[in-house]
């Protein structure tokens, strides 16, 4: 009987003290107070001994309340227009799904075709229709997000693959260098004359990422059937210029003898000329980008890259409803999101029931009929098992995703394990267990900003060590190509 009273009376005084700081913290705050010490003593619940322990208490007397809103109204910022079949597609294809996906609590909006000049006065008229999620999709808008995320600060904004942050403006991106690689696996196997293509929008560390990830990949097939790859590269100074871009290609299949194209720009310009060459009897095959672009080249391409903004801003908006991510604490929100999180994936086609055509079933036979070895292991398997292999290792990194959030933890992105110290389950995977910028890698600098080529001049070479994975600081900051990319320079 005694140990039961003793039980209540503890079972009570917890209920008391818990109770009374959640009421003190909801209750709305007019002076600030300092933190509070309480000493409670109460006797074991069932034991003879007595217990003393302290517990520190914050009032929360002074700090701002916030709740968060009722309905959420999101805007979305585009660079170029809708129906580009790219970029500002792809991330109004995830607007349309959370739209969807909320539509109890969220109203959605956007503005296309914006210029970097254009974007302040945008955000001030979204400001104006009572917007308070403002997404800005476009590198060049960074800046003015930052300089309109002090003028508002009560607005929340998240800008699209930059890296200035304030309390109340978060960044995120999904990256496909993953992609890319495996889509270069592919291109090393059917590529003929060793000759490949790239036409880049710009050739900024991301563009840079994506050339050299392919690239790594159709070097590692490439070799191994005998062929000397070579990676031409065009840039041609714009996102979305089809006219440019179909001129890129059409000088890399002319003058350089190409027989595969991949891009990173934001139309199906490459992909359709490459389908029109195939009905002149000439073969060239393509990657598409960003979108599934498989109907406009049914008989060349054979893969691509695929982007789903949704699932990004499915987590940012749910954390926004939920009073999670506020005014004031997004300082540190910064999404890297790679194939492990289910925002990037490998792809040219997505059918009526949203499934995913990884691999254009044309060249599915020619792909498993083509063998070669796994460097890693020397397991000897078709090029279509290679890839199948490395798309499993590099999606499956369970704890990874809980770092790619936020600014603090990239840093630990890289490492390969942590050690529990428990004999059952010694080791926790962090890191996929293969990444394509893994040493030994030989390339050129051809900037200055990265710790490989800082202070050194265009030209200068770069060595990763064997065995040496790039961190995700060395993949934001890449400023070098891998030496068998030949950069022909940016059209005028």
């Amino acid at each position: 009987m005694a140990k039961t009273v003793y039980g209540i009376a503890i079972a009570l005084l917890v209920i008391g003290i818990v109770a009374g700081y959640f009421i003190g913290y909801y209750a709305t705050p007019k002076v600030a107070a300092p933190p509070q010490t309480v000493t409670v003593t109460a006797p074991g619940a069932y034991q003879t001994v007595t217990m003393t322990y302290t517990q520190t208490v914050t009032s929360a007397v002074g700090v701002a309340t916030y709740t968060p809103p009722a309905k959420v109204k999101a805007a979305f910022v585009y660079v170029g227009p809708v129906g580009d079949y790219g970029w500002s597609y792809m991330h109004d294809i995830g607007r349309r799904v959370v739209a969807e996906l909320y539509k109890d609590w969220l109203e959605t909006t956007y503005v296309e075709n914006v210029q970097a000049a254009q974007s302040p006065a945008v955000i001030d008229d979204l400001v104006r229709k009572g917007y308070t999620v403002i997404f800005t999709t476009s590198f060049d808008f960074m800046d003015q997000t930052l300089e309109k995320a002090k003028e508002y600060p009560n607005v929340m904004f998240f800008h699209c693959s930059g890296y200035k942050r304030a309390p109340n403006m978060g960044t995120y991106f999904a990256d496909l260098y993953q992609i890319y690689y495996l889509n270069g696996l592919m291109a090393g196997a059917l590529t003929k004359t060793g000759k490949i293509g790239y036409v880049a929008a710009h050739t900024i560390p991301e563009v840079v990422r994506h050339i050299n990830a392919f690239a790594i990949g159709a070097k590692e097939v490439g070799e191994q059937l005998g062929k000397n790859i070579t990676v031409y590269v065009i840039e041609i100074g714009a996102w979305y210029d089809p006219d440019k871009a179909k001129a890129a290609a059409e000088t890399l299949v002319k003058q350089f003898n190409v027989d595969v194209l991949a891009f990173t720009e934001d139309s199906t310009a490459i992909v359709e000329y490459a389908e029109s060459l195939y009905k002149q009897g000439k073969e060239v095959y393509v990657f598409s980008h960003y979108s599934p672009m498989y109907e406009w080249g049914p008989d060349v391409v054979v893969s691509g890259q695929l982007v789903r903004w949704e699932v990004i801003y499915a987590d940012i908006l749910a954390k926004v409803k939920a009073g999670i991510y506020r005014p004031g604490n997004l300082e540190n929100v910064d999404y890297w999101y790679l194939l492990n999180t289910g925002a990037v994936d490998l792809g040219a086609h997505v059918y009526p029931n949203g499934t995913v055509m990884r691999i254009n079933p044309k060249f599915i036979p020619i792909l498993k009929n083509i063998m070669v070895k796994d460097v890693r292991t020397g397991e000897a398997m078709s090029v279509y098992d290679l890839v199948m292999k490395r798309y499993n290792e590099m999606r499956e990194a369970p704890i990874l995703e809980s770092l790619q959030g936020t600014a603090l933890t990239h840093e630990l992105e890289s490492l390969a394990s942590v050690s529990t110290g428990s004999s059952h389950v010694p080791a926790a995977t962090i890191a996929p267990v293969f990444d394509p910028f893994t040493g030994p890698l030989k390339g050129y600098c051809i900037a200055s900003y990265s710790r490989f080529c800082s202070g050194k001049a265009a030209g200068s070479e770069v060595s990763v060590k064997p065995g040496e994975r790039l961190t995700h600081d060395d993949l934001w900051n890449m400023d070098w190509f891998v030496s068998w990319v030949a950069f022909q320079g940016k059209m005028g």
